[in-house]
């Protein structure tokens, strides 16, 4: 490992440290390290060893351990005598790429386009693993905290075991301050904090209006077909206006910052004819109302459709839920919301298919003083507090493992990464910003 000069600032050491960063999350971002079920198990294996590589090369004592067959990488620096020590969070799965065709380059093959770094996890969140890399070697390795570090690999399949890992690792991962770096920026160039998140839950609908398909010209008229009952169902889930119709869920309201119509509709790439829907501010309706999206529908394609009435058909039911809101409680509220609105005496089923409940931190303290701080230096513009309409479950757990310690969301990410999608990003002079920033927080927490 190179030996930087001492009369180097961090932001130097970091800015000269740029090429190996990137070179260390384009090797990642080449690994289909992919948790949901039905990929290849191997990538993960291969993803957590790249990563433990990366780790050890930044001075940490690494370990790969498994639970339920799914690789975790922790890493250790030691603390100096009475220093805080600080846990970084990242993960090393990704979701599923999509339709290769809706990507404009290779998922897995990174490319630079305009300062923006473009592949599947380089953002969501490979960009973490690397940044906490960069920050440790912005120290020599030898950072005046206490440094531990710990991985995942099924964050995008929803931390099914991240409770068992952190009951059994618990000692080990036992710090004063976590950043879980799996959020991002308020926006390119502005630092962020995200202190609240939604929650979610789901659930699938089926309804059947028959016992097998039939000619739609000969029965079609006084015969129901299951789309249509679906179609009319799926309706009900908002009013007129686009708010959320299910009864009883919390609604709150949030700091509306400076987000104006016109950034948003650029952020997300919103048709020029396409009117947002709901009521309220932009960031009460991101942050603390409820949402709702239809993720998936069965139904014959329209390559393989035919003149019948089709017998049955199934939809996959997702709603964000603000924080205050009881995620059991949502689900039972979606649920019957369904059940009660499918018209004609159809016959239905819901499937419930989990939940992650929603969170809200104080963002208060003196790990958030030397963020804050830290931030400020590394973008020269003052770091805002965000909400995140997403959700991250995780947080629940750490916050019940560690109730102790003060839990911070920062990532490297920004409203133009499309997380999630096709033609994931990552902006790489963020990516160097938020490098500095966390390792000017170890300075800052030390001090404190």
């Amino acid at each position: 490992m190179k030996t930087q000069s001492s009369s180097a600032t961090l932001g130097d050491r970091v800015t000269e440290d740029m090429p190996r960063i990137r070179a260390e999350l384009e090797t990642l971002v080449r690994i289909p390290s992919i948790s949901h079920p039905g990929h290849d198990p191997s990538q993960l294996r291969r993803s957590a060893e790249a990563t433990g590589k990366i780790l050890r090369d930044a001075g940490c004592e690494t370990k790969i351990v498994e639970i339920e067959g799914v690789p975790a990488v922790i890493g250790h620096v030691a603390a100096p005598a009475g220093a805080p020590t600080v846990l970084l969070y990242a993960h090393h799965d990704v979701q599923p790429t999509g339709g290769r065709d809706l990507w404009h380059s290779d998922p897995f093959e990174p490319i630079e386009k305009n300062g923006r770094l473009y592949g599947r996890g380089t953002s969501d969140d490979k960009c973490g693993i690397v940044m906490h890399a960069g920050a440790l070697r912005a120290h020599d390795s030898r950072p005046p905290i206490g440094v531990t570090v710990f991985v995942e690999g099924e964050e995008e399949w929803g931390s099914p075991n991240l409770a068992k890992f952190l009951d059994e690792y618990g000692n080990e991962l036992r710090a004063d301050a976590v950043i879980l770096a799996d959020s991002g920026n308020w926006r390119t160039g502005q630092p962020g904090l995200t202190i609240s998140l939604r929650g979610i839950v789901a659930c699938d609908i089926e309804v059947r209006t028959l016992d097998h398909a039939v000619h739609s010209g000969e029965f079609g008229g006084p015969v129901p077909d299951a789309l249509t009952v679906l179609a009319k169902t799926l309706a009900t889930l908002h009013d007129d206006r686009g708010n959320v119709a299910v009864a009883g869920i919390a609604r709150g309201k949030a700091d509306p910052l400076d987000l104006e119509e016109a950034e948003l509709r650029k952020q997300v790439g919103l048709r020029p004819g396409t009117k947002l829907i709901g009521e309220g501010g932009i960031t009460d309706r991101m942050w603390m109302k409820p949402s709702i999206s239809i993720l998936g529908i069965d139904a014959p394609k329209l390559t393989e459709s035919t003149n019948q009435l089709v017998p049955s058909a199934k939809a996959r039911v997702s709603m964000r839920i603000p924080p205050g809101q009881d995620a059991d409680a949502a689900l039972k509220a979606l649920a019957e919301h369904l059940r009660t609105h499918v018209p004609w005496g159809a016959e239905v089923s819901i499937t419930p298919r989990g939940s992650g409940k929603p969170y809200k931190l104080e963002g208060k303290g003196a790990a958030y003083d030397a963020m804050r701080r830290a931030m400020k230096e590394a973008f020269d513009r003052d770091p805002v507090f965000m909400g995140a309409g997403g959700t991250i479950p995780f947080v629940a757990d750490f916050a019940k493992a560690f109730p102790k310690a003060t839990l911070l969301l920062t990532g490297a990410g920004d409203p133009f990464s499309n997380a999630h999608s096709e033609d994931e990003s990552v902006d790489l002079k963020d990516l160097e910003r938020s490098t500095l920033a966390e390792a000017l927080f170890f300075e800052y927490l030390a001090a404190n």
